[in-house]
């Protein structure tokens, strides 16, 4: 019961401590570490709706936060998503998708998806990666995910990347871990991606893109050596453009 209160008054917590019994006294140091975590989790929270506070004291009504996943593999596309939260969001806890497990992923996009005003994502294939270089690619991804919002945006809070819209913008390095926003968006263009290269995997099988979502594993490389490219390979990256 002990671990299940979220508040005690300051005479509980003096009689708890009192208390020689050694459940209680374990009971209690769990309480109180729970706490704590939920306090660090609260600060960070905090911190990372700055600059979403900041864009809505100047006047923003709907801020999108823009992130990509899947600039340095070698196969698959560049995937980017955007979304638009609600001013005060219930997403306490979220993180960079890099920081995340699997499971955690998943619990977060639930979470995303019942609260978000709007999401969109935009997938670029490989072919297009190697026509236009990856940063360009990237660019256009972020962009087609801008606008295919079903609200406009009035600002943008993108990962360090500056793009062509008439819209006002902030381009903020190690976004996914700094905004709520870019944080969201992250997870959502991670979890897309890996479901796009998992069932990649089904149809190229010997690369492991299920599980390596195209870097350049041991498996992979393997794979690629015994295989040859696939369709999704960059040809324009190494060593894929070694087999062409």
């Amino acid at each position: 019961m002990l671990a299940d209160s979220k508040t005690l008054s300051e005479e509980a917590i003096s009689a708890l401590e009192a208390d020689e019994r050694a459940g209680v006294k374990q009971a209690l140091r769990s309480w109180k570490r729970q706490v704590a975590k939920q306090a660090e989790l609260l600060a960070q929270f905090e911190t990372m709706q700055a600059f979403e506070n900041r864009a809505y004291e100047q006047g923003a009504a709907y801020i999108a936060g823009v992130d990509e996943v899947g600039r340095g593999p070698l196969a698959g596309p560049v995937v980017s998503a955007a979304v638009i939260l609600p001013p005060s969001p219930d997403l306490i806890g979220i993180n960079d998708s890099k920081q995340l497990s699997l499971k955690e992923r998943e619990y977060w996009v639930s979470k995303i998806s019942e609260q978000a005003l709007a999401i969109s994502y935009s997938v670029v294939p490989a072919e297009d990666i190697d026509r236009l270089n990856i940063y360009q690619a990237t660019r256009v991804s972020m962009t087609r995910a801008v606008k295919d919002l079903s609200i406009k945006p009035d600002h943008l809070l993108i990962d360090a990347m500056q793009l062509d819209l008439p819209i006002a913008q902030e381009k903020i390095i190690k976004g996914d871990a700094r905004s709520i926003s870019i944080a969201a968006a992250s997870i959502i263009a991670k979890v897309t991606r890996d479901e796009l290269m998992a069932e990649y995997d089904k149809t190229y099988p010997g690369y492991g893109f299920s599980k390596n979502a195209g870097y350049g594993t041991k498996q992979h490389l393997e794979g690629l050596e015994k295989l040859g490219p696939t369709p999704i390979h960059r040809r324009s990256f190494k060593p894929v453009s070694t087999y062409f």
